[in-house]
């Protein structure tokens, strides 16, 4: 009987770069094993010459003083993540990136920052803390202008860095290649080094239910059904059951190995491979395998979500993006944009470390991104139902944009907040309190009386007013009157003042507006004395300073409109 190997803490390495910035040859040349998809085995990469698929393989180091509150063990494990660097590709990449502790970013000395280089530095800021830069292919510079031109680089990209959240990453120059007569890889033990000081892990936890993102699923004759991947919070057992919720069936474990050595349990953060019986592995290239019942499938979700400086397009509701959630990437549709209807209120489930949502609380629909803030919230629409944790990290994309053009494709990052079916999608919507502000606006006609004003420029002729009546309006003096009926059939309408009446100023006004009325009647029918229409034309005292320069008095109708209400119902 085979003993389980001692557990080992497990980290997490991205390597990311441009395509052909040489990734996948310097994962080689710091691994000692290599799973069964590592250095692109996979025939049509052999074919093509670049990596298309994630490759997973690993190293022991010495348990740096940083990850000492975490293991007894005098080693730890770092599991390298290569990630394909072809933009057409990008899908895999953001999979891969939603799985790493710390990035090591891989870039050609002789080209520097390209398109994907940027693309994989806006992912890394949005999936990780720590960056580690490996300054690639140094052989290929003239030796005698070798560190001259190594020096120059690094000081151009110091500067360039400084305008992103990692401020001061370690910068490695190394060659996969090796710089040395015999071809030895040169700076993968300064490398080595700088990713162990840069490590910094958030708390690791074996509570809660198992969550565990499957990159690689192949079968085994005699064995059953291999699944690879990586942890993501929980733990599990052998002898435990396990769902895979896309397909809602669950299977028992059979056995696990972490990189070819069998283990009884893992936990979060753990590399793992997992044999399941009775599954056909044809159906699944990647997915989840979860605790049973642990992730409900979701058609659509409430987020918070961050804008990406780089991405220059617009972004309205109703727009479609693709968001990619651990290795899914799906179309979705921005129901609505939404923000505070009150900015003195502090907003429930804006912030990153802040999971709640308060639905009590009323928003305001925006048409189109308000660029004076970088976050907002959102609802969107799954274009078919995905299983995903809660406070879920995802991003959205164009994906479908020129894959050749120089533009950023990644658009926002965000956390889900609340989630439903599509069976559910009517109530969830109901309680999402988001309103479009509505202003009608008009003029006071004449005056009834102190109390009673006739008013338009709200309705058309014919109009029906029911859905009106009672619905308080604000005079552009400052009084305030309720909608109480029609005034004939022309489109005017009446209001009652409320409080204490019109103010004295605003019936002058509204008196001498009245007597202006009659003195042009009379003088259109030649009835006035010419200057008595001169008076009245000059303001009242011949002066030019009467209340006609004021204008007419306004009256507006402020409302909401519930956005996700059927009836479409007005509230005040």
């Amino acid at each position: 009987m085979k003993m389980a190997a001692p557990r080992l803490l497990n980290v997490n390495v991205g390597v990311l770069g441009h395509v052909d910035s040489g990734k996948t040859s310097l994962a080689k040349a710091m691994s000692t094993v290599s799973s069964t998809a590592a250095f692109d085995k996979h025939p049509q990469s052999k074919e093509r010459g670049i990596t298309l698929d994630l490759g997973f393989s690993s190293l022991l180091i010495p348990t740096p003083d940083n990850l000492k509150e975490y293991t007894k063990e005098e080693q730890v494990q770092l599991t390298l993540v290569d990630c394909p660097g072809h933009a057409s590709l990008i899908k895999t990449i953001i999979g891969g990136a939603q799985i790493i502790d710390v990035m090591l970013l891989v870039i050609d000395v002789t080209k520097g920052i390209q398109t994907q280089t940027a693309e994989c530095i806006v992912i890394g800021e949005i999936t990780c803390e720590r960056l580690v830069i490996a300054l690639n292919k140094i052989d290929l510079l003239p030796p005698d202008k070798r560190q001259a031109k190594i020096d120059k680089m690094i000081q151009k990209l110091k500067k360039t860095f400084q305008h992103t959240k990692f401020t001061d990453p370690p910068i490695v120059p190394v060659s996969a290649a090796g710089c040395t007569g015999d071809g030895t890889p040169t700076g993968v033990a300064a490398l080595l080094s700088a990713i162990s000081a840069a490590v910094q892990l958030k708390s690791r936890n074996a509570a809660g239910p198992l969550v565990f993102a499957v990159d690689h699923c192949f079968g085994i004759k005699g064995q059953g059904t291999i699944m690879t991947g990586t942890v993501l919070s929980g733990s599990v057992h052998v002898g435990d059951e396990v769902e895979l919720p896309a397909y809602k069936e669950v299977r028992k474990v059979k056995s696990m190995q972490m990189f070819r050595k069998p283990v009884e349990a893992a936990q979060q953060g753990d590399r793992l491979g997992l044999c399941v019986t009775q599954f056909d592995p044809k159906l699944m290239e990647r997915g989840v395998v979860c605790s049973p019942g642990a992730m409900p499938p979701m058609k659509l979700f409430l987020a918070s979500v961050q804008r990406i400086s780089f991405y220059r397009q617009a972004i309205r509701s109703r727009d479609k993006f693709h968001i990619s959630i651990g290795h899914q990437t799906v179309t979705a549709s921005i129901l609505a944009l939404f923000s505070p209807l009150d900015t003195t209120r502090p907003v429930s489930g804006i912030d990153d470390d802040d999971d709640g949502f308060d639905y009590d609380q009323e928003f305001e629909y925006n048409d189109e991104w308000d660029t004076s803030t970088n976050r907002m919230l959102c609802v969107l629409e799954l274009q078919s139902e995905i299983c995903a944790r809660p406070n879920s990290l995802f991003i959205g994309s164009r994906l479908d944009t020129d894959i050749h053009a120089n533009t950023c494709r990644l658009a926002f990052s965000g956390r889900v907040r609340r989630s439903c079916t599509e069976r559910e999608r009517d109530e969830f919507l109901k309680h999402t309190r988001v309103c479009k502000l509505k202003h009608r606006h008009g003029v006071v006609d004449r005056m009834q009386d102190e109390r009673t004003l006739v008013c338009d420029g709200f309705f058309k002729k014919g109009a029906t007013m029911d859905a009106f009546l009672g619905r308080r309006v604000q005079l552009s003096t400052g009084e305030e009157a309720d909608i109480t009926g029609a005034f004939g059939k022309s489109g005017k309408f009446k209001v009652a003042v409320v409080g204490d009446g019109l103010k004295d100023t605003t019936v002058a006004r509204l008196q001498a507006a009245a007597d202006r009325k009659k003195a042009r009647k009379k003088a259109a029918k030649g009835k006035a004395p010419t200057a008595t229409v001169a008076t009245t034309r000059a303001g009242g005292d011949g002066g030019g300073d009467g209340d006609e320069d004021e204008g007419p008095i306004g009256v507006t109708l402020t409302f909401k409109r519930m956005v996700f209400d059927k009836e479409a119902s007005m509230v005040q």
